[in-house]
């Protein structure tokens, strides 16, 4: 039993031949490949821009021949990830100059996607591109007479594939500067009219009327400053002898729904609506004393019609009637 167990070893061994100081960083095991390997540069496997993904994805396209398909579905497919960061990681390459993604009509009216993959972006000299990847046959030697002697010089080998150039990607045209849109201003509303004489009676008519419309109308609710702004037009209304009835029912009928701007509406049938002065008078008075002051609006007592006097009673048309009757 005391027998040494010379099989045993008496450490575990390293695994690098020669490592006798142990070291707390990697350890590269290094072999050189004959075939079957992809050169990729530190600038991309050590790219701090780029996440893992994107950086695997990179290396995995540069493996592949020429002519591969690298579609987002094929790719999932291929891989464990998602659609969604398959995408993103090739956005990322393409913002990085490791890719370039173009839609491209074919002959027969098909758009494909074009991808260019770069091993080195932003590379002054030619790119060398890697042909398709096509199996050849070399023709067998013919194998000489018995008869005839050997030959001194050694047989031509069969010449390999040659290379099939790509065509460099068409240029990207210029983005061509677009139009400025003519922007259409709308045309300035028409002036509110204005009275010929905005006396106290007319602005107090006027306002009181303004201030009313929302009990026959909930919607016409008027501020103070709509009803200030809106007084001179209606008084111009007053002062050519339009009955106030016969203006609350030109500006509460017909209102549309929903009423956003109840003071633009009013403004727009007071200046469009405005009636015409009553025969036998006139817009333009000539030259007026000073002193000289409207009459104020009386209610005719017979048919309660509007009309201008110092005094009450009856309008010019009843008196007329009433003068023919006699």
């Amino acid at each position: 039993m005391d027998t040494p167990q010379i099989s045993v070893p008496s450490r575990a061994s390293s695994p690098v031949s020669g490592d006798t100081t142990p070291s707390p960083g990697i350890i590269h095991v290094n072999f050189r490949h004959a075939a079957g390997f992809t050169v990729i540069g530190n600038h991309l496997a050590q790219h701090r821009g780029l996440s893992l993904t994107a950086i695997g994805l990179a290396a995995h396209i540069q493996s592949l021949p020429a002519g591969a398909r690298i579609g987002i579905k094929r790719l999932a497919e291929r891989f464990p990830e998602s659609e969604t960061r398959i995408a993103a990681a090739l956005r990322e390459l393409a913002a990085h100059g490791y890719l370039h993604r173009s839609r491209v009509r074919l002959t027969n009216g098909r758009i494909v996607t074009r991808t260019i993959s770069y091993n080195q972006p932003g590379a002054t000299t030619h790119p060398v591109t890697t042909p398709p990847r096509t199996r050849t046959t070399a023709p067998k030697p013919a194998s000489p007479p018995a008869s005839s002697p050997l030959p001194s010089s050694p047989p031509a080998t069969a010449p390999g594939p040659r290379p099939v150039p790509v065509a460099a990607p068409p240029p990207t045209p210029a983005p061509q500067p677009q139009p400025t849109p003519t922007t259409r201003t709308a045309p300035p509303p028409p002036p509110l009219p204005q009275p010929q004489q905005l006396t106290p009676e007319l602005l107090r008519t006027a306002t009181a009327l303004l201030a009313d419309l929302r009990r026959h109308a909930p919607q016409l609710a008027l501020s103070e400053h709509d009803i200030h702004t809106l007084t001179p037009g209606l008084a111009t209304w007053l002062e050519r002898g339009t009955h106030p009835d016969t203006i609350r029912h030109t500006l509460t009928t017909n209102l549309p729904s929903p009423l956003k701007h109840p003071a633009g509406l009013l403004r727009h049938r007071i200046t469009t609506l405005l009636p015409p002065p009553l025969p036998g008078t006139h817009d333009v008075t000539p030259t007026r004393h000073p002193d000289a002051t409207v009459p104020p609006l009386q209610n005719c007592d017979h048919c309660d019609r509007a009309f201008r006097s110092h005094h009450p009673g009856h309008c010019r048309t009843c008196r007329t009637e009433q003068l023919t009757a006699a």
